[in-house]
């Protein structure tokens, strides 16, 4: 076989990038891994081809081993790129955090979704001597968090179906911990926009929830973390200011494209 026919069947360095995008997207969607033949399956390649792909991928902490029957899952680097995105996301969605926990009086938190947790990337605290404070850098549960709520409600249903686990974690006596049951309450939050915790997580701790979109459609939440004794009766006031921001932060980033 001469050259020119060999660099006919060789794969171009365009149709490499898309084929390991698409193989970076499978496995956000499968943050506990795949194996390399599953993988091959979901992206519609040769296994032989994904492992070329996947073996690159590793040499560049891309994705690193899930377990030691060989599954793959997305690797340091993938964190380290995405928190240079969080600091700009902080930056710019930082002034209308600090305008909201202003008008409610309340500590207020900046998170995404990072591999099946709810990451806390930013936080306005208020003066409250008695508050929820969650230090940026922080993973919790998306099943019984405000935050994780409103991100699960805004994925497609098959993504929140893969983020699941089997049985969910029972952190209070009202935590929801039936799938099925969560899954009816995410379908309210999708139609709401808004979604609570009453102390599912941590005992006399509540919150409210909702997600903003930036100018790249990148999916983060904004909520608004109490004690239960600040909490109840105040959900509505807290609700509508909460959505207000997050339309008027959804705006901003619509203008800027």
């Amino acid at each position: 076989m001469n050259n020119d026919k060999q660099d006919q069947n060789k794969p171009s360095s365009v149709q490499v990038i898309s084929r390991a995008a698409k193989i970076l997207r499978i496995l956000r969607e499968h943050p506990r891994g795949l194996s390399l033949s599953q993988i091959a399956k979901e992206v519609s390649l040769a296994r032989s081809t994904v492992q070329r792909i996947v073996t690159s991928l590793e040499q560049e902490n891309f994705v690193t081993s899930a377990s030691v029957n060989g599954g793959i899952r997305l690797g340091p680097e993938i964190a380290m790129l995405a928190a240079a995105v969080h600091i700009d996301l902080r930056e710019e969605i930082r002034p209308f955090l600090i305008q909201l926990s202003n008008q409610v009086n309340e500590t207020v938190d900046l998170s995404v979704l990072d591999n099946g947790k709810v990451l806390f990337v930013d936080q306005i605290i208020a003066t409250h001597p008695l508050q929820a404070i969650s230090q940026p850098g922080a993973s919790f549960p998306l099943h019984c968090t405000a935050n994780g709520k409103a991100i699960l409600a805004s994925l497609p249903i098959a993504e929140v179906e893969n983020l699941l686990p089997e049985h969910l974690k029972q952190y209070t006596d009202k935590t929801i911990a039936n799938r099925d049951g969560l899954l009816k309450e995410l379908e309210v939050v999708r139609k709401e926009g808004i979604a609570f915790t009453r102390e599912e997580h941590i005992q006399g701790i509540c919150a409210v929830g909702a997600v903003v979109f930036d100018s790249m459609r990148t999916l983060s939440a904004i909520s608004i973390p109490l004690p239960s004794t600040r909490f109840y009766g105040n959900e509505e006031k807290l609700a509508a200011a909460l959505l207000k921001t997050c339309q008027n932060i959804n705006q901003y980033f619509e203008v800027k494209q």
